[in-house]
């Protein structure tokens, strides 16, 4: 009797402290109070057999995002729960662009059952300063989730993570990931590639050019468009010719114009007149980077009796490129610098400005904006030196970094860090 009794109290004291040593979501939330320093303690929890345990882990480890933070959040990138994986691809993210966990695809899931909801932000705009280095372990841990991840939308979610980081190192990932079944695979995959601009993924994308999915078909152009395959221009055409459906046709016209030739002059004189306004714009902006003299009568002629702002837009940079580079107050250029204080129309003036810049009569004129326009036409200046300026762009950057303005000061500031970078 008392050896059973004594047993049965052995067994009660082990249960007792298993039962203490068990680790909540709480106990994982209570340990992250500490910061930075309880990192190595949250890291640990990522070994934890329950799942909610190491998923409270890799969102507090994600939240307190240091640089102590990144070989925890790569090694639960390989973790055998998606959620998991995906809050930490995009706390990875994170760290290198603050704010991305609410706007990323991890603020958006949630669990019914054993499936994970989520839904995709429609906007894809995200990217990180030029300036920023990503540790390379980080790109390759994100591109092993691109070739291999556990679900779809994980796969998917690494690509717009890659995206996000130009991680360059990671385009062989994203080009097979373009030769999946998987429509949001694919498009997110295509979008990185925009991002990364590493022009060799183009011919090996070009397939898609005639997929079925008209958004994987449309961002396919956009995409060998500007990665500059000059070879997919035949089957451009032929979309183009072919399609009835109107998005396509114009996704198609865009990306003609983004990879001019003299073949394609019938085209921009025959659409630069069009009905649909967006017709219109894509061919001047095809006769903007033809470049060829004898269109400028054309395209004046379409500047005088255009009235709606964005083919009018498209126009100006068309004028613009083809030598009016004078800086007056209805001069073409001026229309695109006074849209910049547009928050409708500053995304279209914005990259028309940047492949402008590129010409220095235009660049030398955009430093009087940057000493005297508006906010945002100092900030739209900047950022538009960032990616077309050169070492005396740097000098004026500097000079403006000194604006009474906190706002402006710090656009100079990151446009000279983004531009010293790529120079």
């Amino acid at each position: 009797m008392r050896s059973t009794l004594a047993v049965l109290l052995a067994c009660s004291t082990i249960f007792v402290a298993e039962a203490q040593n068990v680790v909540r979501p709480k106990d994982v939330r209570d340990a992250a109070k500490a910061g930075p320093s309880a990192i190595p303690k949250l890291a640990e929890y990522l070994k934890n057999p329950d799942r909610e345990v190491r998923l409270e882990a890799v969102k507090q480890i994600g939240e307190i995002g240091t640089v102590r933070s990144l070989d925890p959040l790569i090694s639960a990138t390989r973790d055998s729960d998606s959620e998991v994986q995906i809050r930490a691809t995009d706390g990875l993210v994170n760290f290198y662009l603050p704010g991305y966990l609410k706007t990323g695809f991890a603020g958006s899931i949630r669990r019914v059952g054993t499936d994970l909801k989520g839904k995709f932000t429609d906007t894809n705009d995200q990217v990180i300063d030029r300036y920023v280095t990503v540790r390379p372990e980080v790109v390759a841990a994100l591109g092993a989730q691109v070739g291999s991840g556990g679900t779809m939308d994980m796969r998917a979610n690494a690509a717009r993570a890659v995206g996000v980081l130009r991680g360059r190192a990671a385009v062989p990932q994203l080009v097979d990931a373009a030769h999946s079944k998987n429509s949001a695979l694919i498009y997110e995959s295509l979008v990185a590639l925009e991002k990364i601009r590493d022009e060799s993924a183009g011919p090996r994308i070009a397939f898609l050019l005639h997929d079925p999915d008209p958004k994987v078909q449309t961002t396919a152009m956009e995409t060998v468009g500007l990665l500059q395959d000059k070879q997919a221009l035949p089957d451009l055409i032929e979309v183009f010719n072919r399609t009835r459906d109107v998005k396509v046709k114009r996704a198609a016209l865009e990306a003609i114009a983004m990879l001019p030739a003299e073949s394609s002059r019938a085209i921009y004189v025959q659409y630069v007149s069009d009905k649909d306004e967006k017709m219109r714009a894509a061919a001047a902006e095809g006769f903007a980077r033809l470049a060829n003299p004898v269109d400028l009568p054309t395209v004046q002629k379409a500047w005088d009796e255009e009235g709606k702002t964005s083919p009018r837009l498209s126009l100006a940079f068309a004028l613009v490129a083809l030598g009016k580079t004078e800086l007056s107050q209805f001069s073409p250029l001026q229309f695109l610098i006074d849209n910049l204080n547009s928050s409708a129309f500053n995304g279209i003036a914005h990259p028309f400005l940047v492949e402008l810049a590129r010409n220095p009569q235009v660049r030398s004129a955009l430093y009087g904006p940057l000493a005297s326009g508006t906010k945002d036409e100092k900030i739209g200046v900047s950022r538009v030196l960032a990616v077309s300026g050169d070492a005396e762009s740097v000098a004026q950057l500097q000079k403006l970094s000194n604006d009474p303005d906190a706002d402006v000061a710090q656009a100079a500031l990151t446009a000279v860090r983004n531009l010293q970078a790529r120079m």
